[in-house]
């Protein structure tokens, strides 16, 4: 499936992301602020600039139900840490996708680290339309991600659309404990013909984004010595304007199912990434029911 040309929109929230991703690659002083913040629950090999932590990871792993050989996404994947170490743990194809192709870039690079070639691809596309083909993925996975997308209930159409039917999302969302904005999740997995299997809250990562703020703050100088001015004052001004709204967080993990019985649409496009990583892994079969007749959103906290 050919890609999309670009909007104007995307090709500066493009830029954006890469300038992001550059600067945190040239240093680990990131990274060491993310694990002093996490303590013991930080996954070191994903050196993530998210909330995945070993918990979030247990979760997905428990969530997505994956049999090994078969189809993970990663949308919104960055750099490719989450959805490198789950195809490496679970023994599952993945492809990453995310809208900077710098991050891309660094994912592919990482990605011999962690498994063989050809059972993980990335690709440069949005959230809203990945270019996959209908229902080949038998999981999806979003990671801190979703808040960001222009259009989530689109990005949320296009994680069913992808998903075999059976197959299941897990994505994390965060959100207001008191004066709501956004509809509940039993309502937006409804709108978008999909099922809510679970949401499960994650008491524990307010604290962590509020231990993260305070040593970015206090580390200021270091950041604008590593990062430069321009990243480093996003970052101090994330803290300084999501602080004050962390005692008012309610962070979930939730995990979505497209249901039993539906069917791809005619226009399937065929083959892709998929199909291709599949088929060079030498997998004839995947595990799979057999089926019967029948984001402080917007954007969990995280720069940019």
């Amino acid at each position: 499936m050919g890609e999309n040309p670009r909007t104007a929109t995307e090709q500066q929230l493009a830029a954006v992301y890469d300038a992001f991703h550059a600067a945190r690659a040239s240093t680990t002083l990131v990274a060491q602020l993310y694990a002093e913040a996490m303590g013991d629950a930080y996954p070191h090999e994903l050196e993530a600039s998210s909330s995945c932590d070993w918990p979030l990871l247990g979760a997905v792993v428990s969530r997505l139900r994956l049999c090994p050989g078969g189809r993970l996404v990663d949308l919104g994947c960055g750099t490719g840490g989450a959805g490198l170490w789950l195809a490496r743990a679970l023994s599952v194809h993945l492809v990453g996708i995310d809208i900077s192709p710098t991050a891309i870039s660094l994912a592919t690079r990482r990605s011999p680290a962690f498994v063989p070639p050809g059972q993980a691809t990335f690709r440069v596309a949005t959230m809203e339309a990945t270019g996959l083909p209908d229902a080949q993925a038998d999981g999806v996975v979003c990671v801190d991600a979703l808040g960001f997308a222009p259009d989530q209930r689109s990005a949320l159409r296009e994680m069913r659309r992808v998903l075999r039917p059976g197959g299941r999302a897990v994505l994390t969302s965060g959100g207001r404990r008191t004066h709501l904005v956004a509809p509940p999740w039993s309502h937006r997995a409804a709108e978008v013909g999909m099922e809510l299997e679970s949401e499960e809250v994650r008491p524990d990562e307010p604290a962590m984004w509020r231990r993260l703020y305070r040593l970015w703050t206090e580390h200021e100088a270091d950041l604008r010595r590593h990062l430069g001015d321009e990243q480093a004052e996003n970052m101090l001004t994330e803290a300084r304007t999501r602080s004050p709204a962390l005692g008012n967080r309610h962070s979930v993990t939730v995990t979505l199912r497209r249901p039993d019985g539906t069917q791809a649409s005619a226009d399937d496009p065929g083959p892709t990434e998929l199909h291709h990583v599949h088929k060079r892994q030498g997998e004839t079969g995947r595990c799979r029911p057999v089926l019967p007749s029948s984001g402080l959103d917007p954007g969990v906290p995280r720069s940019p």
